[in-house]
């Protein structure tokens, strides 16, 4: 079951991120480009982990760890550079 499953749930995560990429390219404004980088790294992490239970290797997991660190930092401060035009206040 899950050598059928896994394929098709790495294939839909790719759509997924070619899509969320043509919304960042093409975003109207930066609130909106912001949000698709932020939904980007959040499909890398679920492929990350889908590809590390496929491999059945925890290098991918971890990495998946230190991606999902990096991404929530970076969406904060650009959040706040938005609002505010300084990251520190």
């Amino acid at each position: 079951m899950t050598a059928q499953v896994l394929p098709l749930a790495i294939a839909m995560l790719a759509v997924a991120m070619l899509l969320t990429l043509w919304r960042l390219l093409r975003g109207p404004g930066i609130p909106d480009r912001i949000l698709a980088l932020d939904t980007l790294y959040i499909n890398a992490l679920a492929l990350l982990v889908l590809l590390g239970i496929q491999f059945r290797t925890a290098l991918l997991f971890e990495t998946a760890l230190i991606i999902a660190m990096l991404g929530f930092v970076g969406t904060v401060a650009m959040s706040k550079y938005l609002l505010r035009g300084d990251i520190v206040e």
